[in-house]
């Protein structure tokens, strides 16, 4: 189950931005290609952030169609079969979308912020 090394990868992601912030909820972009189990995702993210500024932080899976470009006709389509055809007929295409896996966005807690030149203000 790769869907447990994807999660530990969104975590770990995620804390390193976090800049020790706790973490409420993850957004992460799934494209169909990548053959992700959006439950066993969250499952394993679950598992990942335990003990982690991220535990109990709702993930949220978006799901990124594949895409593909047929070099015969130039027909941009989505792929919706595992058998990657052009209505022209053609096997000829260029995937060109639906691999990629990345965190769109986190929801983070924000404690009194401190100006980025709180240190140089406080000197004057």
């Amino acid at each position: 189950m790769h869907e447990l090394a994807i999660a530990q990868g969104i975590v770990g992601g995620a804390c390193e931005h976090a800049a020790g912030r706790r973490i409420y909820r993850v957004t992460v972009a799934v494209g169909a290609l990548c053959a992700v189990v959006p439950d066993a995702l969250r499952f394993c993210f679950e598992l990942a952030a335990e003990d982690t500024l991220a535990a109990g932080a709702e993930l949220i899976v978006e799901d990124v169609p594949a895409r593909a470009a047929c070099r015969s006709c130039g027909r941009e389509f989505t792929l919706r079969d595992a058998i990657p055809l052009c209505e022209c007929g053609s096997a000829d295409i260029d995937i060109s979308g639906g691999r990629d896996l990345r965190i769109r966005s986190m929801e983070v807690s924000d404690s009194c912020a401190r100006p980025a030149d709180a240190e140089a203000t406080a000197e004057r």
